[in-house]
């Protein structure tokens, strides 16, 4: 397929997702398999309207606010192969999911190369930055 709606890098295939930093997009996690494609990678596309961009380190504190708020990541759900997070675990959650956490003082760490760079039209980079993971 040739892209012309200026969606293309100019030889015919989609450019690669770029991170927040501005870098090729990395690998979030693969154990347990995350991103809304289930490829490891939280990238975006016209069916992922929820936007699972923002690659994140689960914490026990996140996880328990992220149930009571209604987005329950810790039980398992082996009818979707969804193992339930524990913490250290890392995952690709919604922007306004983590973009409500902020506001709530509950944000989880952001791996800064693995989440996508569309997180920038919600939330600025130097925001992202204070909740850097580092490894």
């Amino acid at each position: 397929m040739i892209y012309t709606n200026g969606n293309g890098n100019g030889n015919g295939h989609r450019p690669k997702p770029k991170n927040v930093l501005g870098g090729e997009l990395k690998v979030c996690c693969t154990s347990p398999m995350t991103g809304f494609y289930r490829d490891g990678y939280c990238k975006t596309g016209v069916e992922d309207r929820g936007r699972h961009t923002v690659c994140i380190i689960a914490t026990d504190e996140f996880l328990a606010y992220s149930k009571a708020a209604g987005n329950d990541l810790s039980t398992p759900m082996p009818q979707y192969s969804f193992p339930g997070l524990k913490a250290g675990d890392r995952w690709c959650l919604v922007a306004l999911r983590w973009k409500q956490a902020l506001e709530d003082g509950m944000a989880p760490q952001v791996v800064l190369e693995a989440t996508h760079e569309s997180i920038l039209e919600i939330v600025g980079l130097d925001v992202l930055r204070e909740y850097a993971y580092e490894d």
